[in-house]
């Protein structure tokens, strides 16, 4: 699983054990680093903008809104909208091994340049618009946006005259990534609702019922009723990704999943994820995770 560093960032003494706060604010973000060092629950955390938090160690486990609370993981994040309430348990937090969260606050006018700029330069399929959910949007990073808020983090510790022009730039591209992820997760949440009037949607639902098939960009392209090149580019336009991309994408996810399981050999699970080969299976699988399948097993045994 490819992971967050932030070493380099100088943090406040202790003033509490439960999610001691350290800020660093900028022209259109701040990044606020949190260590929690003793077990905790029931924990209310909210910001006056949108905010984007993300996992580095440990384990939190979140309730938002009404839902049923989820485990919050290394390598996930979870966009939320303003002043939009966090209750937090903090289970495995202890002395010497803290807990650690970054959550980066954005200026919504920043959201809404990007989002206006998105729509006017790259509309979207069918006549939806770009624009950033009401909701909560839970997920698994990605490389792209790990590195971007690696990035970010580098550039807080970082005492340079341009800062600022290095973190608008980096959150430009960080919020079009969150932007084309907020999208396949739409396309992916609920197939069904959109298959009959949207051809991105219907692809993305052949897709997800058939891993373990030959899936080509020609086969989805008919599907679509486009011609292959039609569809590779709207595909890529409304997804953030080419249709390989994706498909490889959603075999990890079917992948990982078989493998936590702990039934099925690195073989197996290459077949029933549609991959020709193990070793092929095995090259995608790093690529995306940081780890190989067997590594992975190691170490959720």
């Amino acid at each position: 699983m490819l992971s967050l560093n932030v070493n380099s960032l100088p943090t406040k003494p202790l003033h509490t054990l439960v999610e001691n706060r350290t800020t660093f604010t900028l022209e259109s973000v701040a990044l606020n680093l949190f260590e929690t060092h003793e077990r905790a629950s029931a924990v209310n955390l909210r910001f006056d903008n949108p905010v984007l938090a993300s996992m580095i160690e440990g384990r939190k486990v979140m309730h938002l809104g009404k839902k049923p609370g989820f485990n919050f993981l290394p390598g996930e994040s979870v966009m939320l909208p303003t002043e939009e309430l966090m209750v937090i348990d903090f289970p495995d937090a202890k002395a010497g091994r803290p807990t650690k969260c970054l959550a980066l606050e954005i200026d919504p006018s920043e959201i809404q340049r990007v989002t206006d700029e998105m729509n006017e330069r790259r509309p979207r399929t069918c006549g939806w618009h770009w624009q950033r959910e009401e909701t909560n949007f839970h997920f698994a990073n990605d490389p792209g946006i790990t590195h971007l808020i690696q990035r970010l983090v580098f550039l807080c510790a970082e005492d340079h005259a341009a800062k600022d022009i290095f973190v608008s730039m980096s959150l430009r591209e960080l919020l079009i990534r969150l932007l084309e992820a907020e999208s396949r997760s739409l396309h992916v949440a609920d197939p069904g609702k959109h298959r009959e009037s949207n051809p991105i949607t219907a692809a993305v639902s052949y897709i997800l019922n058939h891993l373990d098939d030959h899936l080509t960009v020609e086969r989805l392209s008919r599907l679509a009723c486009m011609s292959a090149s039609g569809f590779h580019n709207a595909f890529k336009n409304e997804m953030g990704v080419t249709p390989v991309e994706f498909v490889n994408s959603e075999r990890i996810k079917l992948g990982v999943s078989l493998l936590r399981r702990g039934n099925c050999s690195v073989q197996e699970v290459a077949v029933r994820c549609g991959f020709n080969s193990a070793s092929y299976f095995t090259r995608v699988f790093k690529q995306r995770l940081g780890v190989n399948p067997t590594s992975f097993l190691a170490k959720s045994a």
